[in-house]
């Protein structure tokens, strides 16, 4: 697996507005959307093309299309959906596919409640999208699901993630055999006594979307 870490102005600027207790819900979603695309940039690298003969105004040239199959674009529900435009408006032709994976509070394990995504992805470009990369669970899970559909190289993107989640997530691609890239905005010092990334910046379902008790 590879680890990148978005080192910007732009991003650490975002990331520590994102990170405040008092930036309303609003204004948080607004935040979330800017950088996920500026991450989405960096995560879209090995995104694959093939060449285009095409007429410009004043001669022919060879230029660059993205080939097929589509990428396909898998938000983890529920707050990866805050994710999801960001992500389009560098790739608006992606398909887009679903996964709710929960995690249990007194386990920390990860549960399936919910998925849409085609039943066969062989040869397909995925992206998966995930805010905070905490314990690993939820995000290794997903990998793991859409791998055994035939996904054949994958990058997650997320917001912020923690050592240990980092560490536990490696573990789990590096046995699936397929290409992982993981790109963050940053790598936090640790997860407390109840799976929560410290300093982080709380829980980015709630802060996108309220409590929904």
């Amino acid at each position: 697996m590879e680890l990148r870490v978005v080192d910007h102005p732009l991003v650490a600027q975002k990331l520590s507005l994102l990170r405040c207790k008092d930036t309303p819900s609003t204004t948080f979603r607004q935040l979330v959307d800017e950088l996920m695309t500026l991450l989405a940039y960096e995560g879209t690298r090995e995104v694959r093309t093939e060449p285009w003969p095409l007429e410009t105004p004043v001669a022919p040239t060879i230029g660059t299309r993205l080939s097929k199959p589509k990428p396909l674009v898998v938000p983890i529900l529920r707050a990866g959906l805050g994710m999801l435009e960001g992500f389009m408006r560098l790739i608006p032709t992606a398909e887009v596919g679903f996964v709710g994976m929960a995690r249990n509070e007194e386990t920390l394990q990860p549960v399936t409640y919910a998925e849409r995504l085609p039943h066969d992805l062989t040869g397909r470009q995925c992206y998966v999208l995930d805010p905070m990369l905490a314990t690993g669970g939820s995000l290794g899970g997903t990998v793991k699901f859409i791998v055994d559909r035939g996904a054949d190289h994958i990058t997650c993107i997320c917001l912020l993630a923690a050592p240990e989640g980092i560490a536990n997530f490696r573990k789990l691609v590096d046995d699936l055999d397929v290409p992982t890239t993981l790109v963050v905005a940053a790598v936090d010092e640790r997860l407390n006594e109840v799976g929560y990334i410290v300093p982080g910046l709380g829980d980015a379902g709630d802060r996108l979307y309220g409590l929904a008790e």
